[in-house]
């Protein structure tokens, strides 16, 4: 990347990122892989020629509109999410509005407006909702410590999609483990229709492989699997028989990472720019109305702190399901700038 670009990117959000320096030097300690923060913060930005964002998303899809007591961040990221906008203002009170979901908005409280589209399954967050809950990773143990082993000798399962769950894949790659990223063939990862170069750096050194996902179908590919990794909703992989507690409790040393929104007991959705919103992680333009920060922040932050998580277990003798959630990973950051602000 371009150092004038770099820096302009990076001067964005350095007043939040001692908690993911830490991180990250933590994971190159257990590992001795070192972490370019830039690279994995910003590198589809540079890739794509995105510009830094304002009211709306660096890649366009989220917006941040204004309510009557506040914010929202809408995130209409996916075909249906923009085919339910008509539904979401007749959900608020403004079917056939002219100007569209600004408008409608404008019209209706932050948490109203949420409300509203989480309802129809469209992404969206009240600005700092998240800051105070559970923590970026929550652990819990469910199956036998071994002897750790060397990272050379894990095998990894990602089912995970996009850009959290295949960065968390890629770092521990990186420090010898081998991956196997196991996709759906009705549902391929939606990163596929982005930029490829972007994915062919997250998932490089990757064996690929591509399964229908029906009951049965993933338990002899998780069968000598060390590690799982995997970014949807619990149920998901539930219906197809995939258990995270059986999975740990089948043998000791194994480790799942299971990465989220807000959480596994919440069926909440969410994608890098609304759940940084939700963390708090958000900045202000010159009239003190909120923007958004980075690219699809939360996601690469998710990223790493999954990486780091998954090591320290290894590294621990394993057994434990490490909960990530994509907000409580972006309120880290935030809060901690929060304490670094003067007294007024």
């Amino acid at each position: 990347m371009e150092n004038h670009v770099l820096h302009s990117w990076m001067d964005s959000v350095e007043p939040f990122l001692a908690p993911l320096a830490d991180v990250a030097g933590s994971f190159t300690d257990l590992t001795g892989v070192p972490v370019d923060l830039p690279t994995a913060l910003f590198l589809r930005a540079q890739l794509v020629g995105l510009e830094r964002p304002g009211s709306t998303s660096a890649n366009g899809s989220c917006h941040l509109l204004q309510a009557t007591d506040g914010w929202a961040a809408v995130n209409l990221t996916r075909p249906d999410d923009l085919a339910a906008v008509p539904a979401l203002l007749a959900l608020l009170g403004s079917p056939g509005e002219p100007e569209g979901l600004r408008a409608a908005v404008r019209r209706v409280t932050a948490d109203e407006a949420v409300e509203g589209a989480r309802l129809l399954g469209i992404a969206a967050a009240v600005p700092g909702s998240a800051q105070r809950g559970r923590p970026a990773v929550h652990v819990e143990r469910w199956g036998e410590r071994s002897t750790p082993r060397a990272t050379a000798e894990i095998r990894i399962v990602d089912f995970s999609a996009l850009w959290a769950g295949p960065l968390c894949a890629r770092l521990l790659g990186l420090a010898g483990a081998r991956v196997v990223k196991a996709e759906s063939a009705t549902r391929p990862d939606g990163a596929r229709f982005g930029t490829p170069a972007f994915y062919r750096w997250l998932h490089d050194g990757h064996d690929s492989l591509v399964v229908d996902f029906v009951p049965g179908a993933l338990d002899e590919i998780v069968a000598e699997a060390d590690v799982v990794i995997e970014a949807s909703r619990p149920r998901a992989l539930r219906r197809l028989g995939l258990r995270a507690e059986e999975f740990l409790a089948a043998r000791p040393g194994r480790v799942w990472v299971g990465i989220t929104g807000y959480g596994r007991e919440s069926d909440r959705i969410a994608f890098g720019d609304d759940a940084a919103v939700a963390g708090g992680l958000s900045g202000v333009d010159s009239d003190g109305d909120p923007v958004f920060l980075g690219d699809a922040l939360a996601d690469p932050v998710t990223g790493v702190f999954a990486a780091h998580a998954a090591a320290r277990s290894l590294a621990a003798g394993g057994g434990e399901l490490l909960c990530v959630s994509m907000a409580a990973c972006a309120a880290t950051l935030a809060n901690a700038r929060t304490k670094v602000q003067p007294p007024c």
